[in-house]
């Protein structure tokens, strides 16, 4: 697994965090609400209505079966061989102006509430300031055709701004959210736990948990110095709930690929997102990530983390939905804890052969460490990806994204095949997404002690030096999980490396009050420092064995 490379810093960020704020924004406030479903989920009432003027057709029309996922396949593959034309943006000036306040003052009715099957619900979102783009909804119940589920104004109520306002059919919706009774016993008690909106968004969370970072149906050229582009999802074919799962279909359509992708997700205490895709690119895309994660990070333990980044003036002492990237190869785990502040974009690759898994993961689980009674970030998921098939050589790539607004999302992770992505050459993949939150996870192997902290200092506070030498830095590296040796006497192996500089000095003790190690080792950097990343790594051993994930930072 090889370090950071590929510095972009003359990426167009300014675009990428537009959108990743609009998106962003439109996801805002939704954190496990519960939706009552007023409906007998045994009664046929779908809510399904005629198709608007110029909506999508469902591949299947006129035959009385369920679309499937060779039927959106071939849309897709259809679609590829013609030139791209995006949905009309249509929308009136009242909608296309609306501020967040009264975006967010849009409810939906009662009556907007379509019972999906045993312990599934479903509602729409209206179209309306950032959210522009519409999508097209079909219901379909297992064994049954496709149904529009066309716009209906009585579904909502649109709030002061809007008050009076009627809009046609052909409005449509610009996503929709779906709810879960996480006790079987009372299947009427939903709470929301999956949504998609805006681009090739979707959120998931597991029961107890709100919402966090988001993950994408696919990411083009993040980080390319010609911009970052963001393809649709402009059609889903939701239904079919069977032993507590619900399957969604999905076409998505962009300038530069269309694509087919299934989603069967379980929700449960950790929830899982089942994913099998089939892309069809219309030019050669020189970056295309796979299973891609977008976060948010702003501050974290060991401060601004980038050199010469300015504090954040914050009350609080952490502000992030995600605090590191782990990556799962044979015969190692990586964390790398994010970092900001930098003066431009970073994107930092992994390169495993095979890839065993990665995600962006929020470690810490102490209310404490954020003081924010309103976002919870001690009870956002990570999401950690298991590839299935189609992910072959390549390398998880990480961008940063230099950001001080709690509202972007600055962090994006994805796996980047290394064979060339060719006009006319599908692709398939699949792969699993579960939610993760406080570790150990059953998901993620093998069993090593995991890195819980990083903080750095200046080396001079408990290593002074005459003259002072301030920039000399110490780091102080917390391990704790299993394998790690209760006695304090045990012999601890340190492996320490930099691409620059040195580390001098490592010392590993014991942490009684928790149970782990922790690693102090000096640095002393290079003169001058190099203009990128100087990547330090570190991990601890003992009788001849790794015990540890291997710790991957930046100076």
């Amino acid at each position: 697994m090889n370090g950071p490379s590929d510095k972009d810093g003359d990426a167009r960020a300014d675009g990428e965090i537009s959108r990743r704020r609009m998106v962003r924004i439109g996801l805002a406030g939704m954190s496990g609400l519960c939706i009552p479903n007023l409906f007998d989920l045994n009664a046929d009432r779908t809510m399904a209505q005629t198709l608007p003027p110029g909506q999508s057709e469902a591949p299947s029309q006129g035959e009385n079966r369920p679309v499937t996922l060779d039927d959106v396949v071939a849309r897709a593959e259809t679609l590829a061989r013609s030139p791209y034309h995006p949905h009309d943006d249509d929308l009136p000036t009242e909608l296309s102006t609306l501020n967040y306040d009264d975006t967010q003052a849009i409810r939906v009715r009662p009556e907007g509430t379509v019972p999906l099957g045993p312990g599934f619900s479903l509602q729409p979102f209206h179209r309306g300031g950032l959210q522009r783009r519409r999508v097209d909804l079909f219901l379909q119940a297992s064994g049954r055709a496709p149904t529009a589920f066309g716009y209906d104004p009585k579904l909502f109520d649109l709030g002061p701004a809007l008050k009076g306002r009627s809009y046609p059919a052909s409005l449509g919706y610009a996503g929709f959210r779906i709810a879960h009774a996480f006790d079987a016993a009372r299947p009427d008690e939903q709470e929301e736990f999956l949504v998609f909106l805006g681009a090739s968004y979707f959120r998931v969370r597991g029961r107890k948990q709100i919402y966090g970072l988001s993950a994408r149906g696919i990411a083009v050229d993040t980080g390319a110095p010609t911009g970052e582009e963001f393809p649709d999802f402009t059609t889903f074919w939701i239904g079919h709930v069977e032993a507590g799962t619900i399957t969604v279909l999905a076409l998505l359509e962009g300038p530069s690929l269309t694509g087919a992708y299934r989603f069967t997700v379980t929700p449960g205490d950790s929830s899982t997102v089942a994913v099998t895709a089939a892309l069809f690119p219309r030019r050669a895309i020189a970056g295309l990530g796979l299973a891609p994660l977008t976060s948010m990070f702003i501050d974290g333990e060991n401060g601004p983390g980038a050199r010469n980044a300015l504090p954040c003036d914050d009350f609080r002492p952490q502000v992030h939905d995600s605090d590191g990237l782990l990556v799962q190869s044979p015969g190692d785990r990586l964390w790398r804890p994010l970092t900001n502040g930098r003066a431009a974009p970073q994107t930092s690759a992994f390169r495993t052969a095979p890839l065993e898994g990665f995600g962006l993961l929020q470690r810490e689980r102490r209310f404490a460490a954020y003081l924010d009674v309103q976002a919870r970030h001690e009870d956002r998921p990570g999401l950690w990806v298991r590839p299935e098939s189609g992910f072959g050589t390549g390398a998880v790539r990480l961008f940063e994204i230099p950001s001080r607004e709690e509202a972007t999302d600055n962090i994006v992770a994805a796996f980047v095949p290394e064979a060339p992505v060719e006009p006319g050459r599908r692709i398939d993949c699949a792969y699993s997404l579960v939610t993760i939150g406080a570790e150990p996870a059953a998901a993620i192997a093998p069993p090593l002690a995991r890195v819980v902290s990083t903080r750095v200092g200046s080396a001079e506070r408990l290593r002074p030096t005459n003259p002072p030498s301030p920039k000399r830095r110490l780091y102080a590296i917390d391990f704790e999980g299993p394998g790690l040796p209760e006695d304090p006497r045990a012999a601890i192996d340190v492996a320490l490396s930099a691409s620059a500089g040195a580390f001098v000095d490592p010392y590993a003790e014991r942490v009684p009050q928790t149970g782990g190690w922790r690693l102090y080792a000096e640095f002393r950097p290079p003169e001058p420092m190099p203009a990128g990343d100087v990547v330090l790594r570190a991990r601890l051993s003992h009788a001849g064995r790794v015990i540890t994930e291997t710790w991957d930072g930046v100076a």
